[in-house]
């Protein structure tokens, strides 16, 4: 008999959910070590691990793709470090290009908030009239890949 753990004992050891562990199976992202007679799968610590770098990832923003990617890195005997470096380091454009987006998008907001007054009945609300209104709140629309929040008055 196989010693090893069963796919709720791993998802329960990592913080996932069942359903995470079949899915990352599935994009053939994880595999079980062995099956038992029964069928049952089996997972021993290298899946947890493996299992773990994904969640570890995912929490550094990147994607189940990205992450294929680096896994794939992992056990392949020419890669270097290096090449993991450029792909942190092209996360790190995208995390910061992000960040500047939302900031963009908080003044936006914030510039919304300013012009509400709240006792006005909603049909006179400058926030839901600027939505509403075409080139009003331009903060969705994209110029070279980024959003670009402004309000044009």
């Amino acid at each position: 008999m196989t010693v090893g753990r069963t796919i709720g004992q791993l998802a329960k050891a990592v913080g996932v959910n069942i359903q995470t562990v079949r899915y990352y199976e599935r994009l053939r992202l994880l595999g079980p070590s062995a099956r038992r007679p029964s069928g049952y799968r089996i997972y021993g610590e290298h899946e947890e691990r493996r299992l773990r770098f994904i969640k570890n990832a995912q929490a550094l923003g990147f994607t189940l793709q990205e992450i294929a990617e680096l896994l794939s890195l992992r056990v392949n005997s020419t890669a270097r470090c290096g090449d993991v470096q450029r792909r942190a380091q092209a996360k790190l454009a995208q995390v910061t290009a992000k960040m500047r987006d939302l900031r963009a998008l908080a003044l936006v907001l914030q510039d919304l908030i300013r012009t509400c007054r709240a006792g006005q009945p909603t049909e006179q609300c400058p926030i839901l009239t600027s939505l509403e209104n075409e080139g009003k709140v331009t903060g969705r629309s994209r110029q070279r890949g980024r959003v670009k929040a402004t309000i044009d008055e």
